[in-house]
């Protein structure tokens, strides 16, 4: 494939974009027949082919999921273990060229694999099919010099971890099974950053809000009871989302200088990603900050979560008077005629409230720095809920958002996610994991009556105007390249030109999580491409070096401009 790395290069220098990330997540990466168990993962013989294409389309990061160990049941990135790290993420070749798994037992799994996994994940399949590998490399694995080395570094989590994802799954605890997945896993994860490194590409790894199972078991003296975190109603989505998530208990904060059990917790857990990453997105930043929590009730948990309130900011609530200890807003401070889940709930702050509110944000930047990283290591995704705590929080640490262009009002000319009102520090995107491929958008948006809109918006920004859906979702790639923005980002099923949907927030369905890479996607994406059914992202970039009156002739044509 041809390498359009220079010229991308160049353009990105003098659009002033610093990085141009592609995320995607492990079970999404291609199958190749030859190490292929129905899920995808970072580390495979497909991934490699799918990391080289990256690099020579000019892309400078990969931003993952969360790697952590998840369920067959449960496949969601977001409900996986904070530290351990998931076994899927070992390449099945990987154990045979360490000698530590029969070439034959590799073959005989693919073989198995159920038909379809190569376009949808299998992950009950996986699950079986690494538990038997697993199983095989332990008979086998000699080096225990090295694993009781590992198992001793990471004492402060690994032993618990192991003894309460035996005791969930119903099985005895056998430390010494899990020490080795996860010491093969870590040991696979080094080899890919290697990798990454050879391609000049940064690897950045996802922290998520959330704690899985194991953790609250683990953790169980950390948490706030009976509350769950969850996200409050929004624009986006006005039901909320009852996510059931462990909330760290605030009494056991501590500072940054003097740090109590759940801070140290969560230094722990910076400290293991930046050890592992070169950069790390903080999923939903407000639960950091100022979380969104509720008493859940299994009758009605959409009930449950849009009844609760900001943990931070609820100095005399009738309904959740427990929260008065903890709240660092003063009643006086609070707009009342808001709804308590709006951004201006609070709307004021003294510099020392938002200190006390910055507690765990801080606690992660003064990771970063710990590990040589700076703020712009950190991906704050912040879409539709940035609280004003929480703003000004991100503010004293120059920290930018999340803006989601597919999601821009069209009405509304200070809408966060149009693409105008970006600020340099901030990520633009079309869209996510959470959002609708543009391709998928752009053809309701059609039907709706609502492209001529989007189409002049475009073109006032970039000068030409699109006319087919094709050419409006090629425009709104432009579009993010010739933003303010210096941080682009693309989801792979935009990039790639695919229809389907990875994920429904706020759904459990057997459809989500699942979506893979083509086998052969490198053709698949150079006919789409050429067909105007793929991003193409030389074009975009030769149309925004002209809408921002660059002077560069030679390099607009090289990229496929006029």
């Amino acid at each position: 494939m041809e390498d359009d790395r220079p010229a991308i290069d160049a353009a990105l220098a003098l659009l002033g974009k610093r990085k141009l990330v592609l995320s995607i997540h492990d079970p999404s990466f291609p199958a190749d027949a030859r190490d292929d168990i129905g899920q995808g993962a970072a580390t495979t013989l497909g991934a490699a082919r799918f990391l080289d294409f990256a690099a020579a389309q000019g892309f400078t990061a990969v931003q993952l999921g969360p790697q952590g160990a998840t369920t067959a049941f449960n496949p969601s990135p977001y409900d996986g273990t904070a530290l351990s790290r998931s076994p899927l993420t070992i390449a099945p070749r990987s154990l045979v060229d360490d000698g530590l798994v029969r070439a034959d037992t590799v073959d005989a799994l693919v073989a198995a694999r159920p038909a379809g996994s190569e376009r949808r994940a299998d992950p009950a399949f996986a699950h079986d099919a690494m538990r038997a590998l697993l199983t095989e490399a332990r008979a086998r694995f000699t080096d225990h010099e090295a694993l009781r080395s590992y198992r001793a570094r990471n004492a402060a989590w690994l032993d618990d971890d192991a003894r309460c994802a035996a005791a969930l799954d119903g099985r005895s605890a056998d430390v010494d099974e899990y020490v080795l997945a996860q010491f093969l896993a870590e040991r696979e994860h080094l080899r890919l950053r290697e990798r990454c490194a050879a391609l000049r590409l940064r690897l950045y790894g996802d922290l998520q809000i959330g704690l899985s199972p194991v953790d609250v078991r683990a953790r169980r003296g950390l948490l706030l009871e009976p509350y769950r975190m969850g996200a409050p109603p929004s624009r986006t989505n006005p039901e909320g989302q009852p996510w059931g998530y462990g909330v760290l208990d605030p009494a056991q904060y501590g500072d940054v200088d003097a740090p109590g059990p759940a801070l140290q917790f969560v230094a722990m857990r910076m400290d293991r990603m930046l050890a592992l990453y070169d950069g790390v997105r903080i999923d939903h930043p407000h639960g950091h900050c100022d979380p969104w929590v509720y008493l859940p009730s299994d009758a009605d948990p959409f009930g449950a979560v849009q009844r609760g309130a900001r943990l931070f900011s609820s100095p005399d609530l009738n309904d959740h008077p427990a929260l008065g200890r903890f709240s660092i807003a003063r009643a006086a401070q609070l707009d009342g005629a808001r709804r308590r889940w709006d951004d201006g709930w609070v709307r004021e702050l003294d510099e020392g409230q938002v200190a006390r509110y910055g507690v765990v944000l801080d606690a992660m930047v003064a990771a970063a720095r710990r590990h040589g990283r700076s703020v712009d290591d950190l991906l704050c995704e912040v879409l539709s809920t940035l609280p004003y705590p929480l703003q000004r929080v991100m503010h004293r640490h120059g920290l930018g958002r999340f803006r989601v262009t597919q999601k821009a009002s069209l009405v509304d000319a200070g809408d966060v996610y149009r693409a105008e009102n970006a600020a340099p520090a901030d990520w633009i995107m079309i869209g996510n994991h959470d959002t609708k491929p543009i391709w998928t958008v752009v053809e309701e948006w059609q039907r709706a009556g609502m492209l001529p809109v989007r189409s002049a918006l475009l073109a006032a920004r970039l000068g030409a105007r699109p006319v087919t859906p094709s050419d409006v979702a090629q425009a709104m790639l432009a579009e993010l390249f010739a933003s303010p923005a210096e941080n682009v980002m693309i989801f792979f099923s935009d990039l790639l030109g695919y229809t389907e949907t990875y994920n429904r927030p706020g759904v459990v369905s057997d459809d989500n999580w699942r979506l893979r890479v083509e086998p052969d996607f490198e053709r698949a994406y150079q006919e789409r491409r050429r067909g105007g059914r793929a991003l193409d992202v030389k074009k975009a970039l030769a149309v925004a070096l002209v809408a921002r009156g660059v002077a560069a002739p030679q390099l607009i044509g090289a990229l496929g401009g006029t």
